[in-house]
């Protein structure tokens, strides 16, 4: 049953990428370029252009699918459709260890399922999130083997140190899981630690994180691991209290577990986030008094790290800015999907155990009023999780549309034999990319200035260009400067964009 939903799952997401959905845009584009410059041994980036963290791991596996498939959003999402194919089978060995086949298979089946916001989470490959999930749950895998077993195992300590230092060097956002599973070794496998395993795990973490350690010992302390995640933790803006936890608890949660509709999330949604909250404070108790065996102490380690990640997210300005697409930093909370379940499933299905009987113990089922107070809450989530699905296949063709007048685009630039050009971040990236560096792109604000040039030989080698064309979304800020800059420019419709066309050498922008 649960390869059978796990097939159903992959089903779904193979399906959105024959139709280009998710829309593709300039983060993944980013990784696309990446992933050719590695290609053609250009460059060999360890980080997102234009940033000193997020790992590139992603642009690494797409390189070869790039270069046989030339510069295409499906070139990128070959290897995060078969990283999303891996995590189902090691969420379900992981879960069926640490709880039971049966919530094991509940599990899969929840994760099959996808909103929006988890479905771009999983398959775009704009830095940082289809990855980790599936690491993350091996190296929790690699923590359970080496916690009950007596002997050491130097071969599965040494690749839980690979996976924390490619983790670490990848993303910072599952430092909670790390930091627990860090505990769970500590606890449950000091002794193997003592021996030659614990060489190799810190022979792999160092491997892991060799990337990291690369660039750290060839740039200034600013641009360094410890600098660049102080420096996340302490700026931004500074959003109210209640902004904070209406982004982070309220919208965050249901958003980031995978129950709402594309970019949107009712008002009658919103009571998930504290019932979230609540069944992982029961689980971490549960945990807390079960006996001490790494089980129950990774049960522990999920329901904790859960909390962790929605406390720190909810700390966070961007949750109160902008917690509609923020709500991809809860990516990880997908790994705690049986923390928060097992409450509700033992509710519903565990009888309850009576001592004093002559053969020792006995049981006697559930009432009914404690099933039916776990069974409604179960039902309303898996309801809203499948309505949530449903809401992204009907949203499928509007992506299926906005994608197929890129294409026009780049024909439009094409025409008229056009190289060099200027448009705005969420543009540019996606137009080098899909036509092979042939027309590159730099980003400008909407006051004409410099924008978010990631990779900044672009805005050098436009801005050395004798004609250049502006570009911009029809009605956006940056189409009305460019209206009441160039009136006289010649003007053409290309999909949902206006090309402004060069007719005489254009003032320095720089």
């Amino acid at each position: 049953m649960a390869f059978a939903l796990g097939l159903l799952g992959v089903g779904f997401r193979v399906w959105l990428t024959a139709r280009d959905a998710p829309l593709t845009n300039s983060d993944e584009a980013t990784i696309g370029l990446a992933a050719l410059h590695i290609w053609r041994g250009e460059d060999f980036p360890v980080y997102f252009y234009g940033q000193h963290y997020m790992g590139t791991i992603e642009a690494y596996l797409a390189a070869p699918f790039v270069g046989l498939l030339g510069p295409t959003t499906l070139a990128l999402r070959l290897p995060t459709l078969a990283l999303f194919a891996l995590f189902l089978p090691l969420m379900y060995a992981l879960v069926r260890r640490v709880y039971s086949p049966w919530l094991a298979t509940a599990t899969v089946g929840l994760l099959a399922l996808g909103s929006d916001r988890i479905v771009k989470n999983q398959l775009i490959a704009g830095g940082g999130y289809p990855e980790t999930s599936p690491m993350l749950v091996a190296l929790l895998l690699g923590v359970l083997a080496v916690s009950r077993s007596e002997k050491p195992r130097p071969w599965i300590t040494g690749g839980i140190g690979l996976l924390g230092g490619l983790i670490i060097w990848n993303h910072l956002l599952p430092l909670p899981y790390l930091a627990g599973a860090a505990l769970l070794l500590i606890v449950f496998a000091r002794r193997q630690l003592a021996s030659r395993a614990g060489w190799t795990l810190a022979g792999g973490l160092l491997l892991g994180a060799s990337p990291l350690i690369w660039h750290d010992l060839h740039n200034t302390f600013s641009k360094s691991f410890l600098a660049v995640f102080w420096h996340l933790q302490t700026t931004g803006t500074d959003p109210s209290a209640s902004d904070r936890l209406y982004g982070g608890g309220l919208l965050g949660v249901p958003l980031g577990t995978g129950l709402c509709a594309p970019s949107y999330c009712a008002g009658w949604q919103l009571w998930w986030g504290p019932v979230y909250a609540a069944l992982l404070v029961i689980a971490a108790v549960l945990a807390y008094r079960s006996p001490r065996t790494p089980e129950s102490g990774m049960r522990l380690a999920l329901a904790v790290a859960a909390l962790i990640t929605v406390v720190s997210y909810a700390r966070n300005s961007s949750a109160g800015d902008s917690p509609i697409e923020s709500a991809r930093y809860l990516s990880c909370l997908l790994i705690s999907t049986p923390a928060w379940l097992e409450p509700l499933w033992r509710a519903i299905a565990a009888p309850v155990s009576l001592s004093g009987e002559p053969s020792g113990v006995r049981s006697v089922a559930r009432p009914n009023w404690q099933r039916l107070a776990a069974g409604v809450p179960l039902a309303a989530g898996v309801a809203m999780a499948v309505y949530a699905t449903a809401a992204l296949a009907v949203h499928v063709p509007t992506y299926t549309d906005a994608a197929a007048g890129q294409p026009k685009v780049i024909a439009a630039l094409a025409a008229h034999d056009q190289t060099r050009l200027y448009a705005d971040y969420w543009t540019c990236n996606w137009i080098s990319y899909q036509t092979g560096e042939e027309r590159i792109c730099a980003v400008v604000g909407d006051d004409l200035t410099e924008g978010l040039n990631r990779y900044h030989p672009y805005w050098d080698e436009v801005g050395a260009a004798r004609e250049v064309t502006y570009l911009a979304p029809i009605g956006s800020p940056l189409d009305a400067t460019l209206a009441a800059a160039f009136p006289d420019r010649p003007m053409e419709t290309a999909a949902n964009y206006h090309l402004y066309l060069p007719t005489r050498p254009l003032p320095d922008t720089r």
